[in-house]
């Protein structure tokens, strides 16, 4: 009996929590990595970039926001978010440890900077992601004829 009734608690246990699991939903700075990672990108030369984006996460939410960022020897020296009249906001915080100094920028995405609110920020250069790669043209399937 006891094992019958430890055997039922235990499938309800396991239903229960198989209800509640939910698909990961990838946030905007997940979906950009991901396509990163599988094309790779070419090199961020030194220069101003009006084509950036700026990701802000926090826990497992982001926002990604278009922008600007300055990059000398490098690394990203200055970012700026685009606002909807035109103009640029330079993205201040209160960084942790330095964290934006030294930005490096790794296939395409900059080095990970954290603010003492624990908020992650990167910039991405998506116009420096390589193409896709042509896939092999598959032959046709024999005939009767």
């Amino acid at each position: 009996m006891k094992k019958t009734i430890l055997l039922a608690a235990s499938i309800l246990s396991l239903g229960l929590s198989a209800q509640t699991d939910k698909p990961i939903e990838l946030n905007c700075y997940n979906k950009w990595s991901i396509k990163f990672e599988e094309r790779g990108a070419d090199p961020v030369a030194d220069g101003i970039y009006d084509d950036v984006i700026i990701s802000n996460r926090q826990g497992s939410s982001a926002k990604c926001f278009n922008g600007r960022a300055e990059v000398k020897m490098g690394q990203v020296v200055k970012m700026y978010i685009l606002l909807d009249n035109g103009t640029y906001e330079e993205v201040k915080r209160n960084w942790k440890n330095n964290s934006n100094s030294n930005v490096a920028i790794i296939n395409g995405i900059s080095t990970t900077m954290q603010t003492v609110q624990g908020e992650l920020v990167n910039v991405l250069w998506p116009k420096k992601i390589k193409p896709k790669k042509a896939k092999a043209s598959e032959a046709p399937e024999p005939t009767d004829d």
